[in-house]
């Protein structure tokens, strides 16, 4: 039986009125202008993150978030080890000798949260008026292109025939995406209605991994009946391959490609339906442009990164600390260790089958403003020229998606990875972290580990 946070909410804040000292109380707008810029307060928005990124919320006329508001969700409550809770929301900034404004448009889920906030000893406050806020025209912040990143509910409406903001077309396809063929795919014995499997192997080829031909990539897209004009939903299980086929589709020139914001677990959360049957889509014979019509994201090969490399591109590597150091190639296949001279850890994950820093704890992509200011620790910065790699290209499609949903201009994935780079001696390696750094904090240790894996394959 799932455990309902929502009434232990609602309850314990009957419970805590009892209590001045973790009594939850009341902010009204006029307070909360004259205190958004005060370092003793942290506004933090529970909403989910789609409408945190820019959709509106509900009756609201604008979307987007509080400037500097932290994301926290209730959602998350049952998934943070107990020990783990305080050091985690520190982490965020939320600590116990500041005041915290709490806001989110589901009365139920505002309840939850800062009740729970408030049992700890936190100072607890909400603010119930965020829609009137929204249409008032206080301030707002987000993320340029937020529509990449899609809640369940939103998928849902495109299914169901409906127009959800910023959904404009009449022909789309929700599609699970994993590796191998469809009768070998785990991720879609079940699967949302009416989705299709997308194998990767359509836009990827070993042993490199690297991108196929267009000429391969425009056969296998039009025999799955996908085209330039088709709005493309994404999702996958391991998230790093729906990702990974978001950068390959837009590289190739399909105009709107979408990715759930989770998983199938996610969808089920959300309570809608899911099947098992087998479904074919129908082929289309034209594309509708010529592949790849955006070629700057994708650096193919390490003489094109140490050209670029010379011209100040900054290298970002997203393989886990222990390849970044070179203890460990993290593949099977991959016998070389290290990594290619100059690359700038950006964080990842355990292995080389997750990017665990980029997650929260229930499983959706992280607040992109936290990763940004990682990299702000790292020398990474929005206007520098960047390129992400990994071993063989699918985790790099994480944070690649992040400057891309916040506007990011100049950034690319270096496609050949360190897969590539290690199999020619005439490119140099660097070994152990540069001038001994030690592995940085991620600020995400919530007391779970992703799943583990030989590889993104596996």
């Amino acid at each position: 039986m799932k455990f309902n946070r929502t009434l232990l909410g609602t309850s314990l804040l009957f419970l805590l009125a009892a209590c001045e000292d973790n009594q939850v109380k009341t902010i009204e707008t006029k307070a909360l202008l004259e205190n958004l810029n005060n370092p003793n307060y942290v506004i933090i928005d529970s909403r989910q993150d789609s409408f945190y990124n820019g959709f509106k919320d509900n009756n609201a006329t604008r979307g987007g978030h509080i400037p500097g508001a932290v994301s926290f969700s209730c959602a998350w409550l049952d998934a943070i080890a107990p020990d783990k809770f305080e050091s985690f929301a520190t982490a965020k900034g939320i600590t116990k000798d500041k005041t915290l404004v709490f806001y989110d448009s589901n009365p139920d889920n505002l309840a939850c949260i800062s009740a729970d906030f408030a049992a700890k000893g936190y100072k607890t406050f909400v603010f119930n008026d965020f829609v009137s806020y929204a249409n008032a025209g206080y301030p707002l912040e987000y993320f340029p292109n937020f529509h990449y990143s899609v809640s369940p509910d939103w998928v849902n409406a495109v299914i169901n025939g409906e127009k959800p903001e910023t959904y404009e077309n009449n022909q789309f396809a929700v599609f699970e995406v994993s590796w191998g063929p469809l009768e070998k795919s785990q991720g879609y014995v079940q699967h949302i209605g009416g989705a299709y499997h997308f194998d990767t192997d359509w836009i990827e080829n070993g042993p490199i991994w690297n991108l196929s031909s267009p000429e391969v990539i425009e056969q296998n897209l039009l025999k799955n009946g996908i085209t330039a004009d088709k709005t493309i939903i994404l999702y996958s299980d391991n998230q790093l391959a729906a990702y990974r086929v978001f950068w390959a589709l837009k590289w190739a020139g399909v105009k709107d490609v979408r990715v759930l914001n989770g998983n199938l677990s996610t969808w089920m959360d959300a309570n809608l339906p899911t099947e098992t049957t087998m479904n074919t889509p129908a082929p289309e014979t034209v594309f509708g442009a010529k592949i790849p019509a955006n070629p700057a994201i994708d650096i193919e090969t390490p003489k094109e990164i140490i050209a670029a490399q010379k011209q100040g591109l900054k290298l970002i590597s997203n393989r886990a600390w222990d390849e970044y150091v070179g203890k460990i190639s993290g593949y099977d296949y991959i016998p070389g260790k290290g990594e290619p001279l100059g690359a700038i850890w950006g964080f990842a994950g355990t292995d080389s089958s997750n990017m665990a820093d980029y997650y929260d704890p229930d499983g959706t992509l992280r607040n992109p403003n936290e990763i940004f200011a990682l990299w702000k620790t790292q020398g990474i910065e929005k206007n520098d020229k960047l390129a992400f790699y990994c071993g063989t290209g699918w985790r790099a499609g994480v944070p690649w998606f992040m400057t891309q949903l916040a506007g990011w201009t100049n950034t690319a994935v270096y496609d050949g990875g360190w897969n590539q780079w290690q199999m020619d001696s005439i490119y140099p390696v660097q070994k152990g972290a540069p001038n001994n750094l030690l592995k940085p904090d991620a600020k995400n240790d919530f007391g779970k580990v992703m799943k583990k894996g030989n590889s993104c394959k596996s």
